[in-house]
């Protein structure tokens, strides 16, 4: 029996990722959606900000622990 496992490369070292949008430093990794046409990885505030352009209106955080 084989198995194959995919694995992803990054061609940049991690150190070397910046943002796609603001080419700031990445405190966190966060892949774009697809119907986003973005890419490459964005930073928190990058994704926070397209996050609430794909769903606006007011938004109640529902896990406060």
């Amino acid at each position: 029996m084989i198995f194959i496992t995919k694995i992803k490369k990054c061609d940049v070292l991690e150190e070397d990722q910046k943002c796609s949008l603001c080419n700031g430093p990445l405190d966190h990794i966060y892949h774009p959606m697809e119907k986003w046409n973005i890419k490459g990885l964005l930073c928190s505030k990058c994704y926070s900000q397209k996050i609430f352009e794909t769903y606006p209106g007011t938004h109640e955080r529902v896990n406060k622990s």
